[in-house]
């Protein structure tokens, strides 16, 4: 994908994939690997950075790696445990904080001759989650920072680009943390900062021409960002040859089905619209637990999409707008992780269809996506459109599925969408809809008591939905979007808004 790149090495942060996002900034190109996964390291590697971990160093089964190894290979930049291992592993000794250093920390002594840490102020704001700590360090081992309580906040080996720090500089309360990592990436490893949407463009349409030759690509549009971006790319590699099918499953939203078509001739793409509401509908009937419904659904598309699919001749390849967050969170550090939802662009073709597979986005973050879109120059749109779940509405009615909630919701979630949109706040908002929730509410209307539905409006701000913050939106808009949503929407009398953030709860509910 890259001439040169940066490899992290996950032991199972949190802040794993704020490594690679703020890498990716500086236009390097990195990819996440378990540490347990570890990749061939060619000569495109050009430095290693170990990431932090909720393990001890000094746990039996504490996660490592043959580190000597790595170190003659590339530079190396320990985060937090990356940091405790090399020193523990070299002969140093890591022992449990006396003083649990957690948050906002100033560091004490900095060393800004050293080329990991130029431009770095004294007493600079970092981030610390430890609690262990390094106590003592090999002769060889030069210690570059310190902060009042921890001597060993940041060490370089001697004689080699090799570097340990106890803090998080991918977080943004280290201050100087982007600093830090161009630092690094940039002057010590030398990185040239030349991946960008217009070279990612480039050589994705060259990569696929050689790939796919004269080939037959069937894919699935959604009329989002992914499938849509993923789409024009492999247009773009092989035109005609790409048949796009984009399936009503009874669950988008209001008159969905007719606009996405519509956008999609103005890009020239090849796309048959197929009305299986019925079918979806038949599949969901009496399912309440989130996981059915998503496979339910999940079923339903592919054999929906497989007789259309039959339908073109000499098919070789499936095409999938699965994104860089989606493989990360479907491969766990340690075997199989706990499922907190299926993702229905990972790993879901049965072996019946026996297509391969081809996925042009699974390196790019959803901002990176959007770049590469405004590159090949699809309209606002759809780049600017609001991220939607595969499994659509029938995860946002908790409870059963019937066409008179999914009729309701979508009433519901088109107020709330053109409100934000005609108020200005649609593009300041990363997600935005509603949830149809399976109680009711007594209510007043006129001189008449009634016993109706309860809808949740739910709006978050976020930069790749990894984490977010639920929006703050005006008191005066919610207000009349509440108003507007009683008045129009028939079998509806209480609107509530979420303010939960992720972590812990999730953008969806289900």
């Amino acid at each position: 994908m890259a001439t040169e790149q940066i490899l992290i090495l996950d032991f199972g942060s949190q802040y794993t994939q704020l490594i690679a996002r703020r890498v990716r900034e500086l236009n390097v190109y990195c990819e996440i690997h378990p540490y347990n996964h570890l990749p061939e390291i060619t000569s495109a590697v050009k430095g290693i950075i170990l990431s932090g971990s909720p393990s001890s160093v000094r746990d039996a089964d504490a996660p490592t790696v043959d580190l000597n190894a790595l170190r003659h290979q590339a530079p190396v930049l320990g985060l937090c445990y990356g940091a405790q291992l090399m020193a523990q592993s070299s002969g140093g000794e890591v022992k449990p904080s006396s003083i649990r250093e957690y948050g906002r920390v100033k560091l004490g002594t900095v060393n800004d001759q050293n080329p990991l840490l130029h431009g770095i102020d004294q007493h600079s704001q970092v981030w610390m989650s430890h609690a262990d700590t390094i106590m003592t360090v090999p002769d060889n081992f030069n210690v570059i920072a310190s902060t009042d309580t921890v001597r060993v906040a940041a060490f370089q080996i001697e004689g080699e680009q090799t570097y340990g720090i106890q803090f998080h500089p991918e977080v943004t309360h280290s201050l100087q943390g982007k600093v830090l990592l161009r630092n690094f990436v940039v002057d010590i490893c030398g990185c040239s900062q030349s991946w960008t949407a217009d070279s990612f463009v480039e050589s994705t349409v060259a990569q696929l021409k050689e790939k796919l030759g004269d080939d037959k690509v069937v894919m699935g549009l959604s009329g989002g960002v992914d499938s849509s971006v993923a789409a024009t790319l492999i247009h773009r590699a092989i035109g005609a040859n790409l048949y796009c099918i984009f399936v009503d499953n009874g669950v988008l939203r209001k008159d969905e089905f007719e606009d996405v078509l519509e956008s999609y001739k103005e890009l020239g793409l090849n796309v048959k619209g197929v009305d299986s509401k019925q079918q979806f509908y038949g599949a969901l009937t009496g399912l309440t637990d989130p996981e059915a419904k998503r496979k339910a659904i999940g079923k339903t598309f592919i054999d929906v999409f497989d007789q259309e699919a039959h339908l073109i001749e000499d098919v070789s390849w499936l095409g999938q707008g699965t994104i860089y967050p989606d493989v990360i969170e479907s491969v766990s550090v340690k075997g199989p992780s706990a499922t907190i939802k299926s993702h229905h662009n990972v790993g879901g073709l049965p072996d019946f269809m026996k297509l391969k597979v081809v996925e042009p986005l699974n390196t790019l973050f959803k901002d990176e996506v959007r770049a590469v879109g405004k590159t090949l120059g699809l309209p606002d749109t759809i780049l600017g459109r609001h991220p939607f779940p595969g499994p659509g509405l029938a995860i946002r009615i908790l409870g059963d599925i019937t066409a008179e909630k999914v009729q309701i919701l979508q009433e519901v979630d088109a107020l709330f969408i053109n409100g934000l949109k005609r108020e200005g706040l649609y593009d300041k908002v990363w997600q935005a809809g509603a949830i149809l929730l399976p109680i009711q509410s007594v209510g007043v209307m006129g001189d008449e008591r009634t016993y109706e539905r309860v809808v949740a409006l739910r709006a978050v701000t976020s930069v790749d939905g990894m984490t977010a913050d639920w929006a703050h939106l005006p008191y005066e808009f919610l207000a009349d979007i509440s108003n507007e949503i009683i008045n129009k929407v028939k079998g509806v009398n209480r609107v509530v808004y979420d303010i939960s953030s992720k972590p812990p709860a999730t953008i969806e509910w289900e």
